[in-house]
């Protein structure tokens, strides 16, 4: 069985949802691009990745594609000192040590097209003679071992893996004592069961369970068919996991910032997850 290096497996992020229960905190940008601390959502995920060897990203844009565009086509500058020359127009970026690697390729998957079909789009013009490829959100973090969930991937021989966590509690719990309250976690992850966490990888057979018609998505046939065949295996993840759906989820993501705490971006290696059959 041959193994691949991280650095050569393209990272799907899908980029093109409207967010729309974000309400206004999300403007007329991407959800993707809402800023958690001083840098967009989309960015921490590519940090993420990156700790773990992953630098080729592809993002599946849709809404606001021509924001997700400039943002990149401008990150150079964003991101390190640079020297224009007014009269020449001439720009030399000098590149900081803090500078990512990132190959990014903006991938314009059509407004209304769902999830399957986005990647399936994306992955027709940008997979290439890869034989694995990520998927993931523009909306979640972790700190799980990505690098490790990768390897268990190329493990087994079914088409894909998916990122298993616990459900966040719908409310806040009480460690008591008989009447006397010890301690109160305010919606802790639940123990019982898994849900999707949304980092996945697939072998390229899996591009025959999508669609290019918008109305293909992810989540439905395509995952539920490729479990059905018995084709799908869980990597199981006890630690850090946020989905950013709501203003509410943002603003305790940013605190995590603001408090100098950042899991998603390590350092964890090596503490990942359970494989599970």
């Amino acid at each position: 069985m041959s193994f691949f290096l991280p650095e050569t497996v393209p990272i799907f992020i899908l980029c093109g949802g409207l967010g729309t229960r974000l309400g206004s905190a999300a403007g007329n940008r991407p959800k993707p691009l809402l800023e958690i601390g001083d840098q967009p959502i989309v960015t921490h995920i590519m940090r993420s990745y990156r700790r773990f060897g992953f630098r080729r990203f592809v993002l599946c844009t849709g809404h606001r594609h021509d924001v997700v565009s400039s943002y990149f086509l401008d990150y150079p500058g964003i991101a390190n000192d640079f020297t224009v020359d007014l009269a020449t127009r001439e720009v030399c970026y000098h590149q900081s040590s803090g500078s990512p690697d990132w190959r990014v390729t903006i991938a314009h998957t059509g407004k209304a097209a769902m999830t399957g079909a986005r990647i399936a789009r994306a992955a027709s013009r940008y997979l290439g003679d890869q034989a694995h490829f990520g998927v993931t959100y523009g909306d979640g973090l972790t700190d799980a071992d990505l690098g490790a969930e990768f390897a268990f991937h190329q493990g087994h021989d079914k088409l894909g893996t998916a990122l298993a966590v616990h459900p966040p509690s719908q409310f806040g719990c009480f460690e008591v004592d008989g009447s006397e309250v010890r301690g109160f976690a305010e919606k802790p992850p639940s123990e019982a069961g898994w849900i999707n966490g949304g980092f996945f990888f697939f072998r390229r057979g899996f591009l025959g369970y999508l669609d290019e018609h918008e109305s293909c998505v992810l989540e439905r046939e395509p995952l539920q068919r490729l479990a059905r065949d018995g084709e799908f295996r869980l990597y199981r993840h006890q630690g850090f996991w946020s989905c950013i759906d709501t203003v509410s989820d943002r603003d305790k993501v940013a605190a995590l910032c603001e408090d100098g705490t950042t899991p998603w971006l390590g350092p964890r290696a090596g503490r990942g997850g359970d494989a599970a059959d």
